[in-house]
């Protein structure tokens, strides 16, 4: 570490999750088995979306750059926390803290845009169906995405410009094992009371009242299928359930991560986990699991590659 009169330092040191060896090989082989499967089945998803024409629609659409979010976010940390649990010394350069906090804020501020676009998507779908295909059409579809992703580097923007001018002297111990913003503004030599206030607004505050609404949005639909009948109110509902849930597994660790002062809490690495690692795993999951559309194409897909491809 390189330290001088106004100098800043050049790396940081990871706590790490664990600093028992076996421990840390059993959250190696666990976490590893989380993101290939996460990267599978996320892939799994972009395959299906992108080959079975009776998938061509705005939701699939949608979901599919669901699925490039999900392997992108959890790609940001997965790949060092796997590397770092088998190493003695946890490091990362202070650049490299900065390039990691810039991209997860852009992928996790894209996801929650992204999610907002499929409630609006699916709002559209039960309130005017006759006007879905031409108010969701596919330019319209490509431009949501736009925006999400630049929603993302918007925010993401902010967070960095916040942090850049504050002098980091030392310490550079970071209690976690990725850099973020509650983590790497503790080790600030200065006075950042204002700032992580300011933070908790932007982010705590902000995602609070964005998770609200959505669920609000989402009882609207839900209300609005309760005057309808047939195979279809059954399949909307199923469909709304898994982004409900979908929607409470991103925002719920997002809500205590940054809707609270920034000290450390016994319980903050757990979260980390889930929120970074096994939410982008579940997502394929529900959106399988409770989807027959889904899972017929996938058997359709399996079907046209051939068995013995699929083995």
């Amino acid at each position: 570490m390189e330290l001088g009169n106004g100098s800043r330092v050049s790396e940081l040191v990871f706590l790490g999750l664990a600093q028992s060896p076996g421990l840390s090989w059993v959250l190696f082989l666990f976490l590893c088995f989380v993101y290939v499967t996460t990267l599978l089945g996320n892939l799994l998803i972009m395959v299906t979306v992108s080959c079975e024409s009776r998938l061509q629609t705005p939701m699939y659409f949608l979901l599919r750059n669901l699925s490039v979010l999900d392997i992108c976010f959890s790609s940001i940390t997965a790949p060092k926390v796997l590397v770092d649990l088998l190493s003695e010394r946890k490091t990362i350069s202070f650049r490299g803290c900065l390039t990691q906090m810039f991209f997860f804020h852009l992928l996790g501020g894209a996801d929650i845009f992204s999610l907002s676009v499929m409630a609006f998507d699916r709002y559209v779908a039960i309130s005017r169906p006759l006007h879905y295909v031409s108010v969701m059409s596919r330019g319209r579809c490509a431009a949501l995405v736009a925006a999400s992703w630049a929603g993302g580097f918007v925010h993401s923007i902010v967070q960095i410009s916040l942090l850049l001018p504050l002098p980091f002297c030392g310490p550079n111990v970071v209690d976690g094992f990725y850099c973020d913003v509650p983590q790497v503004l503790t080790l600030a030599c200065a006075d950042t009371a204002v700032l992580e206030l300011l933070m908790i607004s932007n982010n705590g505050l902000v995602t609070t009242v964005w998770f609200v609404l959505l669920l609000a949005s989402y009882a609207v639909i839900l209300t609005m299928l309760r005057s309808r009948a047939g195979e279809g109110r059954g399949k909307a509902v199923s469909t709304c359930t898994a982004h409900i849930t979908v929607v409470t597994l991103h925002f719920v660790p997002c809500i205590y991560v940054y809707a609270r002062p920034f000290s450390a809490l016994p319980t903050d690495k757990a979260v980390s986990v889930t929120f970074t690692v096994i939410s982008p795993l579940l997502n394929p999951l529900i959106y399988t699991l409770r989807n027959q559309e889904m899972k017929a194409a996938m058997r359709r897909l399996r079907a046209r590659l051939g068995p013995s491809v699929m083995k």
